[in-house]
């Protein structure tokens, strides 16, 4: 068959002025320059995509800081095995967290460190020997912690981090766990029974560990019952942590409580399903704005920590400085 061949002479045209373009010039980076200060990095980045996203971020939890809101960051494991522990801590030390929400591993990861400076062994090899997850020294002191604290009424983060803190580990200034245990800052533990390696040793109680684990449930629905006007990030869970936060946002306002209007972040190396219905889309349809940044954690946060921080107001001390 033979085809009538277009005419582009009839194209309908218009001019460039006239056209809406979505990216202009005054949002470019700027040119940077070696010795910036970091605000000035910060202010040289362009401010389209993630570049905008990064400081609307940090501006929405500087804020939420300053104004005495909650800013609850729940995390991953694998943020403790890159060696952010130090840049969450410097979140704790100004103010900011209100709480942390963490997975098992997490906690193992973190009493590993805090104990003996070193975490995260080689898998491969040790599951090909049935020998994966077997170290016994952070499994006992979890196990039998939780033992003991379930008996107290306490939860899974509480009774780890103020065993560990008792503990005084050589290396509790790297602990997240420690250091939330000295400023009285909540950690909720939230578990899947058998993703853990201390599930396979013979102390583990599945009563204890499960008991202890819905507590600190109950405990995040009352902090995230007071998150309005507040922020929650989503940092490297794909699926457990990111369905734990719905379920508490959930019984919050099945509870009465009016939780609208807020700010939600998950951050990871690549976008997944549950964190990006979970915790940026459904949470704030009512109000609020959820964001995604993508990208590596040992890059990316560090990055959102110094812009907040950068948009804090000093410290009363520092202010006073020559």
């Amino acid at each position: 068959m033979s085809e009538k061949k277009t005419d582009s002479s009839k194209l309908r045209t218009l001019s460039l002025k006239d056209r809406f373009s979505k990216v202009s010039v005054e949002e470019f980076a700027s040119s940077l320059a070696p010795g910036m200060q970091v605000q000035d990095f910060l202010d040289a980045l362009p401010g389209i995509l993630a570049g905008r996203d990064l400081r609307e971020v940090a501006e929405r939890i500087a804020r939420a800081a300053e104004q005495g809101r909650e800013v609850i960051v729940g995390m991953g494991a694998h943020v403790i095995k890159v060696g952010l522990a130090p840049v969450l801590i410097s979140w704790m030390e100004r103010g900011i967290i209100t709480g942390l929400v963490m997975n098992g591993a997490g906690v193992i990861h973190d009493t590993e460190i805090a104990l003996w400076g070193k975490t995260s062994e080689d898998v491969g090899p040790a599951l090909d020997q049935g020998m994966f997850g077997v170290a016994e020294e952070a499994a006992e002191i979890i196990l039998k912690a939780l033992s003991e604290g379930t008996v107290q009424g306490k939860g899974f983060g509480e009774s780890v981090a103020q065993r560990l803190a008792e503990r005084e580990p050589p290396y509790s200034d790297l602990s997240l766990l420690c250091q939330a245990h000295r400023r009285n800052l909540p950690v909720t533990v939230h578990v899947a029974i058998g993703t853990d390696i201390i599930h396979m040793h013979p102390g583990a109680d599945g009563a204890s560990i499960g008991e202890a684990s819905l507590r600190d449930f109950h405990l995040l629905v009352s902090r995230v019952a007071r998150l309005e006007g507040g922020a929650y990030l989503n940092i490297g869970s794909a699926v457990v942590l990111p369905e734990v936060f719905m379920k508490a946002l959930n019984l919050a306002r099945n509870q009465g409580h009016s939780v609208e209007a807020f700010t939600t972040v998950d951050m990871d190396f690549i976008k997944h399903y549950r964190p990006s219905v979970n915790v940026v889309d459904r949470p704030v349809r009512m109000g609020g704005r959820g964001y995604q940044l993508i990208g590596h954690h040992e890059l990316n946060l560090p990055l959102l920590a110094v812009a907040v921080l950068e948009r804090l107001a000093p410290r009363p001390e520092e202010s006073e400085a020559p």
